[in-house]
């Protein structure tokens, strides 16, 4: 299989790895221009600008804007229809994801201070989130869990998911994962319109407090350009897998691994680290022998000759520090002692520990959040999680006491600041002498 082969020995290796996982920051402008035309005829025209848009892009025929509405009695009946097999993989799934995400609830705390002042920090879900589950290439059952489900568990007022239904289709799946997630309305819209509807509202749809999901170009640069009105969790490239791997686990279960990421798109990226030469060809010769037997062979193809990688590293240190510089959405620590070597992983979207932990089981069933930092953002951003949907406000009360200490320091910066009005309001609350 035709792939890139890098020696991290090699005296140019940091500037082929750089061009190997860089990533286009620059943006389309023919793109952004149109969704900026969008964006603007949807906050303009609501609901019939909806209609029309899905007409044009999705192939739909609707004359208004009630028949892109989902009633909770079609998504209970999809429960109902899907097979038992499925709607007891999707209510376990859900069960452990929730469960999960329940540990990362925070709560409200305060403290006072001798003289009585109270500090602290009130925590507060969002009253209205939107969740954007893609439909086009494929569906996505395990996206609407792990979107709406962090934030049931924050206590989000209301969840709206958006969804595209391309020629009227809509899969069950999706529409029980929907029941099961406790999704409260659901709109058949996609692309840069639905980001609109949910950041400016409709007639119909009601505007939300934060967008999340994945979704193509379009629904990336329409996120772009709605925050500020709206929170946004973040503006996800291809999705990326690095197998760290010692050569003792088989090459077979490597090379599915590999392919687990790149099946997504022909932009995705999947790179094999090694300090054995002969197991990174082992893999080489799985791949090839797989890659036949998988319906998206023209795509894994694709992404391992564009963007996939087998890389040879003189020892596991080096294969670590190389994982760091990366940062990888997905991390696979297929190696004996992955828990000793994982505490020296500063940047990853998700870590997998050990021979028998494929990424596969964390984009479906395991429970952390599948959402992750891509094109090397792990460096400084997380997983969508609890606290994506929760706010937190400080807490500030000041006792007569506190207050004319405080004041005494905030007085002398004020003033060093020439923001007077600050200083005298502090001041005023200074007590005097004959206060006592």
């Amino acid at each position: 299989m035709e792939t890139t082969w890098l020696n991290a020995q090699d005296a140019d290796f940091d500037a082929k790895l750089a061009a190997l996982t860089a990533w286009s920051e620059e943006r389309d402008e023919e793109v952004a221009d149109r969704v900026r035309g969008i964006l603007r005829d949807v906050a303009k025209r609501g609901d019939a600008a909806l209609v029309e848009y899905t007409n044009r892009f999705d192939r739909r025929d609707v004359a208004a804007m009630n028949e892109l509405v989902v009633a909770h009695d079609q998504l209970q009946a999809a429960l109902d229809r899907i097979p038992a097999e499925q709607r007891q993989a999707l209510e376990a799934a859900a069960e452990r994801v929730r469960r999960y995400h329940e540990k990362q609830k925070q709560d409200s705390w305060q403290y006072r201070e001798a003289d009585g002042t109270l500090l602290g920090q009130q925590v507060t879900p969002l009253d209205r989130a939107g969740i954007y589950v893609p439909g086009g290439k494929a569906a996505y059952p395990s996206s609407v869990l792990m979107n709406a489900l962090p934030a049931k568990v924050a206590g989000v007022g209301e969840i709206i998911m958006v969804s595209p239904a391309p020629d009227g289709e809509i899969n069950d799946m999706v529409l029980a994962a929907a029941a099961i997630a406790g999704v409260d309305k659901l709109f058949t819209l996609g692309g840069a319109q639905a980001v609109a509807a949910l950041a400016y509202g409709t007639e119909t749809v009601p505007a939300v407090d934060k967008i999340v999901g994945p979704g193509n170009i379009y629904v990336a640069e329409a996120k772009r350009q709605v925050f500020g009105k709206v929170g946004i969790d973040m503006i996800a490239g291809p999705s990326e897998i690095l197998v760290v791997c010692d050569g003792k686990t088989d090459p077979d279960w490597i090379a599915m691994d590999l392919f687990s990421q790149a099946e997504h798109d022909e932009e995705a990226q999947a790179i094999l680290v090694s300090p054995d030469g002969d197991f990174l060809q082992q893999v080489a010769e799985s791949m090839e022998k797989l890659a036949v037997t998988l319906e998206r062979e023209t795509i894994i193809r694709t992404s391992m000759k564009n963007r996939g990688a087998m890389i040879q590293v003189q020892d596991l240190q080096q294969a670590i520090d190389l994982a760091n510089t990366i940062a990888s959405e997905h991390l696979e620590l297929s190696i004996d002692d992955a828990e000793q070597w994982a505490k020296q992983i500063r940047h990853a979207g998700a870590i997998f520990l050990g021979r028998h932990t494929p990424e596969a089981l964390g984009d479906y069933c395991a429970g952390p959040n599948h959402v992750l930092p891509t094109s090397a953002t792990a460096r400084f951003s997380s997983p969508l999680g609890v606290y994506d949907f929760q706010k937190r406000s400080s807490l500030i009360g000041c006792s007569p006491e506190g207050a004319s200490e405080l004041a005494k320091i905030a007085s002398p910066l004020a003033r060093g600041e020439s923001l007077t009005a600050h200083a005298r309001s502090a001041e005023y609350r200074i007590k005097k002498a004959s206060d006592a």
